[in-house]
């Protein structure tokens, strides 16, 4: 199974679950923090974000302490997924890391997250 197969049975995308993890970890946020989280154009989250509205995972509201602003907020339904579509994602990693030792699969993750420690332009964060 891949990641698009793994989470059809939710109705959304691998794009779509990265605004879900962003709102599942942080919280509602602006739609240009969600861009920014996930290295994304303006102009492509907002599509990505209309098409989860539709789909009844995420709203958009207007933020209280900025009524100029708005945040994306997740639903009933995109709360009450969380555990399901983050279950589905432990197995795919499972199963992508299965051929690694443990000590490879730590100095990978070690690796990984040093990687997301850089910008676009090279520097640390």
């Amino acid at each position: 199974m891949n990641f698009a197969a793994g989470l059809a049975p939710y109705g959304i995308t691998p794009g779509q679950y990265g605004v879900l993890n962003c709102l599942w970890t942080y919280g509602p946020c602006t739609p240009k923090e969600i861009a920014k989280e996930l290295r994304l154009e303006n102009s492509t989250i907002s599509g990505v974000l209309d098409r989860m509205q539709k789909r009844g995972v995420i709203d958009r509201e207007l933020d209280p302490n900025d009524r100029r602003s708005i945040q994306v907020v997740l639903t009933e339904e995109g709360k009450a997924m969380k555990d399901d579509v983050l279950r589905v994602i432990d197995d795919l990693n499972d199963v992508a890391l299965s051929p690694f030792t443990q000590q490879e699969r730590d100095t990978l993750i070690y690796c990984l997250r040093k990687i997301g420690n850089v910008e676009s332009h090279g520097s640390p964060r």
